[in-house]
């Protein structure tokens, strides 16, 4: 399961004009699953992007979480995150998990975001989304469940 997480101050995903989903301070992540990803992997970067120190404290350092400031978490299925570019010019996807499999461990990565007392909000999977991130810092990290980077 792959992830890009951007501290945001605010972000929202409009489908066909409709806003489906916005946050005030926190974190958009766009959301990959991958062929062999598992309900452990969307554990695991659940908890991992929960415990991010990536938010300034008092003095100005990155000493806190996003438990640690309440903040919100606006979540996008991003398939692309899967795409090989190495050999010509379309990327190819076959190691992106089949919708069916994806949507399954997207919703638990959510679901487990949810269980740690953080507001969720979502895009909505399989859906040509708009999506806004008004990015602070600006602060972006990439992670991989199978930490491959």
């Amino acid at each position: 399961m792959r992830a890009v997480v951007q501290r945001v101050s605010s972000g929202s995903v409009t489908v066909a004009g409709n806003t489906v989903g916005a946050i005030n301070k926190g974190l958009v992540v766009l959301l990959g699953v991958g062929q062999q990803d598992t309900l452990e992997d969307a554990k695991y970067l659940a908890e991992k992007i929960c415990g991010l120190r990536i938010f300034e404290d008092k003095e100005g350092k990155l000493n806190l979480s996003l438990m640690d400031i309440a903040g919100e978490v606006l979540v996008v299925s991003q398939f692309t995150l899967f795409g090989d570019c190495r050999r010509g010019r379309r990327p190819s996807f076959s190691n992106a998990a089949p919708p069916e499999t994806a949507v399954k461990l997207y919703q638990q990565f959510v679901e487990h975001l949810r269980q740690m007392n953080v507001k969720v909000e979502t895009g909505e999977f399989q859906q040509h989304m708009v999506v806004n991130i008004v990015n602070d810092g600006p602060v972006t990290l990439m992670l991989d469940s199978k930490k491959e980077f």
